[in-house]
């Protein structure tokens, strides 16, 4: 028996505004994580490009991780993927999600 999958989207729109495709996305050995490549990889998810649980293997993440990214976009914008100066932005009596304490928030 086959298993139909549902058909991924071409691409979807990225943080800058402008189309973003799979060959568009970090590399999967991406160490260093930035601020645009966690914004393109949240989007990538949030638009059906790629699934969670894809994301979290192509980059070695986990859901925890990507869930805080889009957490912190939701709550503060772009500038909450920071990974310095969190507190120019950030109230400190708020939580940190799981994703941003582990691995220096994946960074």
């Amino acid at each position: 028996m086959v298993e139909s999958h549902s058909p991924r989207v071409k691409n979807v729109i990225g943080p800058d505004g402008c189309p973003l495709t799979i060959a568009d996305l970090p590399a999967p050995r991406t160490q260093r994580w930035v601020i645009r490549r966690k914004a393109e990889v949240v989007a990538a998810v949030r638009g059906g490009l790629i699934s969670l649980e894809e994301a979290c293997r192509r980059y070695a993440l986990t859901v925890e991780d990507i869930s805080g990214w889009q957490y912190m976009i939701d709550r503060h914008g772009f500038a909450g993927l920071r990974t310095t100066r969190p507190q120019q932005y950030r109230s400190t009596s708020e939580p940190v999600p799981d994703g941003d304490r582990r691995r220096g928030g994946a960074t």
